[in-house]
């Protein structure tokens, strides 16, 4: 039986989760050819394991759940996929409850078990729907940026620095807040405002022309850069005070 309500039939899941293009606003697709398999498996398996990297924060997984899903819901129901719409509202319903209890101070933590699992529906969802013809795969990565660019930007400052990116570090631009001084509370407030903003980014990006669409994403890029160097000042100005004291 097919989850979902497809204009064109799928046979098989495998071939339902496979994307095989990538478009670039205002400048055409990028056909992936035989490199389409290897793209959406590593697509889920880096989505899987961003959540993992991104749970070491009180509220911070459970809040970008019910910030993405409710958006993935929104654009399901639009594009006539009730059955997508529900499993994401339904994952953003469970999160909600769970963030009651996770938002810092927390009670209770989700851990690798629950982050993981999150991370893997959640890539599963977007190829889904960009598969179902709800969105292409850019609006999924506008949504879940505050995720993405965070893990990928962290990892490849580590790869450049030729450490051991597989061993745990505290190197996440979330965790270098705190460690500059900013409080659990006010780091996720940010990132909750953060999330908000590239989800009702992604909503303009679905109803955008084609400059509009390249202008929105030149535009998350350069925000991404920009708050990379905030962090980083807000260090310096947290090790100047500490040098003073």
């Amino acid at each position: 039986m097919m989850l979902l309500d497809y204009g064109r039939r799928f046979d098989w899941w495998g071939y339902a989760l496979i994307v095989y293009e990538i478009p670039v606003p205002f400048f055409g697709t990028i056909q992936l050819s035989w490199m389409a398999l290897p793209f959406s498996v590593l697509f889920v398996i880096w989505m899987a394991n961003l959540y993992n990297f991104m749970d070491g924060m009180d509220g911070f997984a459970a809040g970008m759940t019910v910030v993405g899903h409710v958006f993935l819901g929104y654009l399901a129901w639009k594009g006539g996929q009730p059955s997508l719409a529900a499993i994401s509202l339904f994952i953003a319903a469970s999160a909600a409850g769970f963030l009651v209890y996770n938002i810092p101070p927390a009670k209770i933590f989700m851990g690798d078990v629950g982050s993981v699992s999150l991370g893997f529906l959640t890539g599963v969802i977007a190829l889904l729907g960009i598969r179902a013809g709800l969105f292409d795969v850019w609006v999924p990565l506008l949504i879940f940026s505050p995720f993405i660019a965070d893990a990928t930007l962290t990892l490849l400052r580590r790869l450049l620095r030729v450490e051991k990116v597989w061993e745990a570090h505290r190197e996440h631009y979330y965790q270098r807040l705190v460690l500059s001084g900013w409080s659990h509370r006010k780091t996720v407030w940010v990132e909750y405002a953060l999330m908000l903003l590239s989800g009702v980014s992604a909503i303009v990006y679905t109803h955008a022309g084609q400059l509009w669409r390249l202008l929105i994403l030149i535009g998350w890029l350069a925000t991404y850069l920009s708050l990379a160097l905030a962090v980083h000042s807000i260090e310096r100005q947290g090790d100047s005070v500490r040098a003073e004291a």
